[in-house]
């Protein structure tokens, strides 16, 4: 998943969905009882047994091939360097389905599981043409600057989906690309196509979302990012962020912002770009402290980020406006 600037709405890359990232402590108290369930002495009981907690895993290294991208459960947690490794913090000791992606390679999905610090991916040759055309197309849209281009990536997607099978992910990146191109009703008929094989599908009701939102559909907008984030179990940053945008537009700052942490609690910190988002939501209500904050987290995390000029050039007068406000009486 990376989020881009260029429209001033985040740009989710890859995937279908998204599942949360926590820490899970879970304690379970056992008690094996001699006697029966009523009535036994507490004396002839067996002694309490308290199985211990899951450990959380700070580092996860996974190995794979060079230059691939990752996903743990369906969210862009980055790429491999040449040596094919890449090592993630703030991964939960719980279950994870973890998705590796790399050019010319059979995508795989393959759970990680609890504790597990270490992680090695062997993926396959892949000789399929859609699918090495979608995975052409993914990588041009992310780099497309101009109409042109996304142009060329419509092809790539259309070349995708010229084969055999269904390819709901096809439809979906196609999607956003018209989305771009801001040709939303062929967007949305996208969107379509891919449930026809897909019914339930999180992400394709966010990006049908952020169509709604752009065509100035807000009603449909809130329906469709609601949807995403109910079909993905409560775990859907791209719907959260949706919801903050147009909350946003409305007016509406407070319920952005929540919107807003909910989206950053599930990312953990892989999209910097979401707290420039809530800083300028904590401008517009003039809480200036907070909008500090969030830029300051941004530039912790993308020091060099495009955005991180303009940042540093806003927070000292942010800082000399929460220190008049702390003076008026």
């Amino acid at each position: 998943m990376r989020l881009s600037m260029g429209r001033t709405e985040p740009r989710f890359k890859g995937g279908a969905g998204a599942r949360p990232i926590y820490f899970v402590i879970a304690a379970l108290l056992i008690a094996s009882l001699s006697g029966s369930l009523f009535g036994v002495n507490a004396q002839k009981r067996n002694s309490v047994r308290r199985v211990p907690a899951v450990t959380p895993v700070s580092t996860l290294t996974i190995t794979t091939e060079p230059n691939a991208i990752v996903w743990i459960d369906d969210v862009r947690r980055g790429q491999t360097d040449a040596t094919g490794k890449l090592e993630l913090h703030n991964v939960s000791g719980k279950p994870h389905a973890v998705r590796v992606r790399a050019l010319a390679f059979h995508e795989v999905t393959t759970p990680l599981l609890n504790g597990k610090r270490n992680l090695v991916v062997k993926l396959s040759r892949s000789f399929d043409l859609p699918e090495l055309m979608f995975q052409k197309a993914e990588q041009e849209r992310d780099q497309a600057k101009d109409d042109e281009a996304r142009r060329q990536v419509v092809d790539f997607y259309k070349q995708a989906l010229k084969g055999p099978k269904p390819y709901p992910a096809a439809h979906v990146g196609l999607a956003r690309v018209l989305l771009d191109l801001n040709e939303y009703q062929k967007a949305l008929s996208e969107i379509d196509a891919a449930r026809q094989t897909r019914p339930v599908y999180a992400e394709a009701s966010a990006v049908e979302g952020r169509i709604n939102r752009e065509a100035a559909f807000i009603d449909q907008a809130i329906n469709s990012f609601r949807r995403s984030i109910r079909e993905a179990k409560g775990f859907q940053p791209e719907a959260h962020v949706g919801l903050a945008r147009v909350f946003e537009d409305k007016g509406q700052y407070n319920e952005a912002t929540v919107e807003y942490r909910k989206a950053l609690d599930q990312l953990s910190d892989s999209e910097p770009v979401i707290y420039q988002l809530l800083g300028a939501a904590y401008e517009k209500q003039q809480k200036y402290k907070d909008a500090v904050a969030a830029y300051e987290k941004y530039l912790q995390l993308a020091p060099n980020g495009s955005l991180a000029p303009a940042i540093r050039s806003i927070i000292d007068q942010l800082r000399r406006d929460a220190e008049g406000q702390e003076i008026v009486p």
